[in-house]
């Protein structure tokens, strides 16, 4: 598509652009053809140039100029100014071949003899010079085919109409026919007197013959027009796909190969130059496909016959057979050459349309152009003398070469700059001082200027200033800025009161506008995963953990872009009033929340995973550094407790269910029959599974400290069950220790005792396992669960009833003083044992010893309770593990010392004290052995020291 075509202005007035008349104003502000009013915000990406609007005015504005410019070269050449002789060497060639006048000018026989022979010898034939009869500028609008059209009135169907329809109509007209012929024939039997009154009015008779032909006519009519829309409506086929057609135009005077190709429906406009009244315009029309599908003949006599009607449908046939198939719709403007001598050959041509003619020869010989937008040498010498030799005003000259900028318009810096050049001498006259086709031409230029800087404003992180439009497909994530933001900000300020609240907040939006165009392209990375139905949707694990490796991605390139605003807010090249790292974030973080807040109710989390718990620590940190940079809250904004709160909630509530219901678990196998060891295995994976849980929940609580209570809660609750499960599991053992704790119990102990009907008591070896396990879990499961609380040094808010651990503390209390309980009670059956016989029982032996009796004797008599002794601690060594094995050779050894400071406490004879202390000798020496020799590198220096209860009786001893 060539350039575009505008109107030729009239020339008529002054000559001069001062300026009161304006030789172009028109009242219009789309009325000077050089100012195009295209939508800034479409530049193409492919290379564009202006639109030359004076090359189209004809020949005699170029041969006026060709003059002047001639007649300002010998000036200027006459007083010695060596730019001038380029243009007036081999006989002003450049000039002429810049105004395109060799065909017109006259020219030498031997130059036309040489140029003859040439044509002859490349091309054969010696081409006519054209004559033309004025313009045909065309555009094509529609084309429609006959397989395109509907078909219910077209002659084709009323030919061929369906058969069933064509006799229904039949039968309604026959009956409506009979009906009106009974009725006729039933009035022509009535006979009825003429009367004819006095005005000369209808008899009754011819009334009646007229009343019912005209319902004849009227029935009649209304069924014809029933059956023919009743054919319309059958044949008309469902709608299909429209058709795209590539019309070829041409003249009939021109060659076939001088043809001009149109797409059907564009805007595209093309000049024909008819040689004459009976020149033709042919239209060859094609479809998408390339298929000939007919052609048309526009006559240059019917057009100019009806100039007024520019729109206009003309038929389509397919020949030979000069068959009908469709019709074209042509816009064709038809300017005579009549009017075109009258408003040009017979006019004068101002000034401004000379230095028009010589400024846009300028460009053509540069090559002006978006990458070349300055002319040089002797042509920028040429326009400049042309433009104050013959009076042309200095704001035109910059008006008008800014209007041709504009056409190629980029958003880059050595655009900008160009336009800044050339505006800003002229945006600072006042308005008095210019004409009023420049005040015109000002105001439209200023309009697409706006629209320039705009696209500059809305893309400032993806300006490229290589790029053949200055912009780019790959923004910018550095804090770079672009060398057209600096001239941007500089014609803004040009076109606007920068000071003015408006034009401050119509600024801050242009930015807005560019921030939500790099939202846009970074939301849609996540498009795919949010349910447009408002419905969750089902997604598998691959899909899941992308999406929150996308999420997280989206988060890192929020934040990035914030950093770049931030550099380049930075490096004060804005005004003070675009706080562009604040502007941006509003948006960035309104439009992530709400983003991710959509994201997590079609992906909620399933469990705390890697995936979860990076998208929560990118989140938390971009909250966090957004603090950090000071940057204003942002109502609505990201929030990163607000967005998983109801998440993290749930999975707490989740991990609370599995953890007791694993426990539950248990139970129910041991009532079917499970394996009663499996105890040791249990406790082990609970305690793994809480472990877990911690790690899991590790990134929550050292964010969020306030998780921790409902966290401990959980491990607290879970503990409690395990125990309880234990001593269900283990309880038909743990009731025999209460025998002796119990005051009713201990009563009837007593009396089993005493009539000798008690049997020995054997330290199960399941009751070991239970004594083996809670020893673990105070020394080592529990303290691990501690630590890992401890080590994030939590703290909790003030609006806190409870500290942190206080739920655990309450759960090794407890685990405390049920382990000291019930090893109290198995002590107490043990050491009953050595009540059993008269031999072993301590008490006896003490008592029952006389006074003098020797040392060995009292030895031999406690022998038996030694043995016993050793084969209780020798039995507690194979069921306990070490360290609950010392704690039980502790206990029954303190049990053993109460028995001897009892005897001390009831009876102050000699020789009890002195059977006591050799009995505790005895005792102390039995204890200490055997743990030696079962313990043996084990023990601790604190655990062979002797047990309260034996301090005591050598401090009664030492009175």
């Amino acid at each position: 598509m060539g350039p575009q075509v505008h109107n030729a202005p009239s020339y008529g007035g002054s000559t001069r652009t001062n300026r009161s008349s304006g030789s172009f104003d028109g009242g219009n502000r789309s009325s000077d053809p050089s100012i195009k009013q295209d939508d800034a915000s479409s530049i193409p990406l492919s290379a564009r140039l202006p639109a030359y609007h004076a090359s189209e005015l004809g020949p005699w504005p170029a041969v006026i100029t060709y003059d002047a410019c001639v007649r300002l070269c010998l000036k200027n050449w006459s007083i010695g100014c060596p730019e001038a002789r380029a243009f007036l060497k081999n006989e002003c060639s450049l000039l002429r071949d810049a105004f395109s006048l060799d065909k017109i000018l006259l020219q030498p026989e031997e130059e036309l003899l040489n140029k003859k022979t040439s044509e002859v010898v490349v091309h054969g034939v010696i081409k006519k010079q054209q004559k033309t009869c004025g313009k045909l500028k065309v555009q094509v609008r529609k084309v429609k085919m006959v397989s395109d059209q509907p078909t219910g009135c077209t002659f084709q169907s009323i030919k061929n109409p369906p058969v069933e329809k064509l006799q229904k109509l039949n039968r309604r007209l026959s009956f409506m026919k009979s009906r009106v012929y009974s009725e006729w024939e039933a009035l022509s039997r009535v006979r009825v007197a003429p009367v004819i009154s006095p005005n000369g009015s209808l008899s009754d008779k011819s009334l009646a013959y007229l009343h019912f032909g005209t319902r004849y006519l009227k029935d009649v009519s209304g069924m014809v027009k029933v059956g023919i829309t009743s054919l319309h409506n059958a044949s008309t086929p469902r709608e299909v796909v429209q058709e795209t057609y590539v019309c070829s135009l041409r003249l009939k005077s021109s060659s076939d190969a001088d043809v001009t190709r149109m797409q059907a429906g564009s805007s595209e406009t093309h000049v024909f130059l008819p040689d004459g009244m009976r020149d033709d315009l042919i239209i060859e029309v094609t479809d998408s496909k390339g298929k000939y599908c007919g052609h048309g003949v526009a006559q240059l006599v019917d057009i100019a016959d009806d100039m007024s009607d520019k729109v206009r449908w003309w038929p389509i046939y397919h020949e030979p057979d000069h068959e009908l198939v469709g019709k074209i719709q042509l816009n064709i403007h038809y300017s005579s050459s009549a009017d075109e001598n009258n408003n040009v050959k017979c006019g004068i041509v101002a000034e401004t349309i000379a230095y028009d003619s010589v400024l846009e020869a300028a460009m053509k010989a540069q090559n002006f152009k978006q990458k070349n937008l300055l002319l040089r040498g002797e042509w920028r010498w040429l326009i400049t003398k042309f433009a104050s030799y013959y009076g042309v005003s200095d704001a035109y000259t910059k008006l008008r070469y800014l209007s041709y900028v504009m056409d190629v318009a980029t958003p880059t810096a050595d655009c900008l700059n160009v336009v800044y050049d050339l505006f800003s001498p002229v945006i600072t006259k006042s308005n008095d001082t210019l004409s009023s086709q420049e005040n015109r031409m000002l105001g439209l230029l200023s309009d697409q200027i706006e629209e320039t800087i705009a696209l500059v404003f809305e893309n400032y992180k993806s300006l490229d200033e290589n790029s053949p439009s200055g912009l780019t497909d790959t923004p910018t994530k550095s804090g770079s800025i672009s060398p057209a933001l600096k001239p941007a900000l500089k014609l803004y300020s040009l076109l606007h009161d920068i000071q003015s609240p408006e034009a401050q907040m119509q600024l801050c939006k242009y930015f807005q506008a560019a921030v939500r165009k790099i939202l846009g392209r970074h939301l849609a990375e996540t498009n795919e995963f949010v349910s447009g139905s408002g419905e969750k949707s089902k997604v598998d694990q691959s899909s899941y953990t992308t999406g929150y490796q996308k999420m997280k991605s989206l988060c890192i390139n929020i934040r990035n872009e914030i950093v770049s605003d931030t550099e380049i807010h930075n490096k004060h090249v804005l005004p003070r009033f675009v706080d562009l790292p604040n502007l941006s974030t509003a948006l960035y973080s309104f439009e992530l929340c709400n983003r991710m807040r959509a994201f997590l109710l079609a992906c909620p989390p399933i469990s705390l995973a890697p995936p979860v718990t990076d998208l929560i620590i990118t989140t938390c940190d971009l909250q966090k550094d957004l603090a950090y940079w000071n940057i204003s809250p942002v109502k609505g904004g990201v929030d990163a407790k607000a967005l998983f709160d109801m998440y993290i909630t749930k999975r707490i509530n989740d991990k609370h269910r599995e953890l007791l219901e694993s426990c539950k678990l248990y139970k129910l196998r041991l009532q079917s029959g499970g394996p009663q060891h499996s105890a040791p295995a249990f406790v082990d994976d609970m305690y793994k599974q809480l472990r877990e849980t911690l790690v899991e929940f590790q990134v929550i609580i050292s964010r969020w400290p306030e998780y921790t209570l409902a966290l401990e809660k959980v491990i607290a609750d879970t503990e409690r069950v395990m125990m309880e499960t234990l001593e269900k599991q283990y309880g038909e053992f743990l009731s025999t220790l209460k025998e002796n704790t119990m005051p009713v119990k201990a009563v009837q102990y007593v009396q089993k005792i005493a009539k000798g009907n008690l049997e020995p008591y054997s330290f199960p070896e399941e009751l070991g396992t239970l004594f083996n396990l809670m020893k673990k879990m105070l020394d080592v499961l529990q303290p691990e669960l501690e630590s890992q609380f401890k080590s994030h040094n939590l703290l909790i808010s003030e609006s806190e009833n409870a500290v942190p651990g206080d739920l655990l503390s309450e759960v090794t209390v407890m685990l405390r003083t049920k382990f000291r309980n019930n090893l109290q009670g198995a002590v107490e059956k043990l050491a009953g044992n050595t009540k059993l016989q008269n031999a072993t029982n301590l008490k006896k032996v003490i008592q029952e010893a006389k006074e003098g009796v020797s040392e060995s004797d009292i030895r031999n008599r406690m022998q038996p309770l030694k043995d016993l002794l050793t084969k209780i601690i020798g039995d507690l060594h194979g069921s306990l593990e070490i360290q609950v094995f010392i704690s039980f050779c502790r206990a029954l050894w303190d049990r053993m010392g109460q028995d001897v400071l009892k005897v001390l406490t009831t009876r102050k004879e000699n020789s009890s004290y002195k059977s006591s202390r050799l009995a505790v000798s005895v005792l102390n020496e039995t204890f200490i052995s055997e743990m030696q020799a079962l313990a043996g590198r084990k023990l601790e220096d604190k655990d062979l020291e002797a047990p309260r209860s034996i301090v005591e009786v050598r401090s009664m001893l030492c009175k």
